[in-house]
This record gives structure tokens, C-alpha cells and sequence, in this order.
């Protein structure tokens, strides 16, 4: 069986490793939104709704350990969505029409980058979850150790197939459009709803009926609703609202997010037979 797709990976996580200023900053921004943004906005929510009554019987949980989640989330998607960038410098320095005129298959290219991308948010998300749990976030609080690898497992894999949507998504575009300026503005203009229109920072209880309803099909409200399952349990507070999950609503999730995977997958293995360059 042929590997070629692993000398696409291999070069994507040296480009990724030996450019120090890509390495340090995806692993930084995160960590500096938990710490600015996280700590500052977790005091201010948690003062705010002090004064609101516990649920009895249900544990309670600070804003920090629920935006911790969708910190998580708000880094994959945008690593992922801009992952693509690659190609689109590929092939504007020619780069690609060598790699497209070699014997690899076309989807070894799709899934060398795919592969990649998923490495670099395992990476990310690490790095979230280990500075999370020092400066306070409350993930598997109470669990037992087997309890944590299964949480942990149940993370990634999420977080795997999200990354694996939105790569594909970013190939895509980068494989279509002939020049970065155009990319940078699509992936902006995508970023923005899918950012704001979902429960990663905050609960969507609130929204008007018509974007509670396309939260529902928001990949990063998917995402987001299975780390808190994961990290924090399936019976929870937040700011006085009560979240319950069921086994059913992280079907749904996972479910959901291979549907938006495989479709773009699909989507990538079409544009990439019919480019030329």
C-alpha cells in the first residue's frame, strides 16, 4: 500500500515547526485569551450572577470552565478554516502544479493536509486544557483517571473531525480562488456567523428564535456542546441556566460534525479533480 500522503504531512509539520513565529503564535493566542479575555470576563459574569440562587442537587460551574470549551473550539475552528492558506501559496508559487503532476493520488494531497491540520489542533487544544486547568478551569472535576482518558478521547475525536470539515472546507476555497486577498475575505466573512452564531462564549438562550435555530446546525455549537459534555459532565449550571446532555444529543453532535466533514471531503476530492494549474 502507498503512503505518499505522509511526505505532505511530514512537510506541512516542518513548515509548521521550523517557522517559529506560525509555531509560537497558534500556541500562544490561545492561551492568551483564557488568561486576558477568560479571567477577566469569568470575574465580571461571575459577579453579575452571584446574586442568582443555585439549582439544587446540580453542580455549578464558572464562566471560566464554560468559555474554556469554547475556547477550544473558537481555536480550531479558526486554525482549521485558515489551514488551507497553504495551498493557495502552493499554488501561486507553482508548487502544487509539481506536486499535481507527480504519481500521488490527488486525495493523498487532501489527506496529508487533513492529517496535518487535525496534529496541530491535538497540539492546541493540549496546550487549552493544560494552562485551563492551572489557572482554574473546572474540567473533569471528580472524574477518576479512566474517567479522564475516556473524557479526553471523546475530545479529540470531536475535535479531529471538525478540524478534518473545515481543512477540507479551506482547501476548497484555497484550490478555486487565484489569489490570497480573495481567501483572506471569504474566510473572514465565514468566521464571523459561524463565530457569533453559536454557544461558544455564551449561552444562545437569549437569541432571537431565528439564530437559536441555525446555532443548532453550527458545527462550532456541535463541538462546543460535546467538550462541555466530556469536560463537564452532562447534568450542569452556568450562570443560572441549567444544561443537561443525554447520550442522544452527543450522537448528535458527533453525527452532525461527520456529516459536515464527509460532505466537505467530498466537496475537496471534487474541486481537486477538476483544478488545473
Amino acid at each position: 500500500m502507498n503512503f505518499e500522503f505522509r511526505a505532505i504531512y511530514w512537510r506541512d509539520m516542518l513548515k509548521f515547526f521550523r517557522f517559529k513565529s506560525m509555531l509560537i503564535s497558534s500556541l500562544i493566542q490561545p492561551v492568551m485569551w483564557l488568561a486576558f479575555f477568560g479571567l477577566a470576563m469569568s470575574e465580571s459574569f461571575d459577579k453579575l450572577t452571584s446574586v442568582i440562587p443555585p439549582i439544587a442537587g446540580v453542580q455549578n460551574v464558572d464562566y471560566l470552565s464554560y468559555m474554556g470549551a469554547g475556547i477550544i473550539a473558537m481555536d480550531v475552528l479558526f486554525s482549521s478554516l485558515f489551514g488551507g492558506t497553504s495551498l493557495m501559496f502552493d499554488k501561486k508559487y507553482s508548487l502544487l502544479r509539481e506536486t499535481l503532476a507527480s504519481p500521488v493520488p490527488r486525495y493523498h494531497i487532501i489527506l496529508g493536509v487533513g492529517l496535518s491540520g487535525v496534529t496541530k489542533a491535538f497540539i492546541q487544544t493540549s496546550m487549552i486544557i493544560g494552562f485551563g486547568k492551572l489557572i482554574g478551569m473546572d474540567f473533569f472535576l471528580g472524574y477518576t483517571f479512566t474517567e479522564t482518558l475516556i473524557a479526553l478521547t471523546g475530545i479529540f475525536l470531536l475535535v479531529g473531525i471538525f478540524t478534518l470539515g473545515f481543512l477540507f472546507l479551506s482547501g476548497s476555497i484555497a484550490i478555486t480562488l487565484e489569489n490570497p486577498e480573495g481567501m483572506q475575505s471569504i474566510l473572514t466573512l465565514l468566521s464571523m456567523p459561524l463565530f457569533f452564531v453559536s454557544n461558544a462564549l455564551y449561552p444562545v438562550d437569549a437569541f432571537p428564535a431565528v439564530l437559536r435555530f441555525l446555532s443548532m446546525f453550527n458545527p462550532l455549537t456541535l463541538l462546543a456542546d460535546g467538550i462541555r459534555y466530556f469536560a463537564l459532565g452532562d447534568n450542569f449550571s452556568v450562570m443560572g441556566i441549567h444544561y443537561m446532555y443525554t447520550s442522544a444529543d452527543i450522537a448528535i453532535s458527533f453525527l452532525g460534525l461527520l456529516f459536515f466533514a464527509l460532505t466537505m471531503l467530498a466537496t475537496s476530492l471534487w474541486r481537486f479533480n477538476k483544478v488545473n494549474v
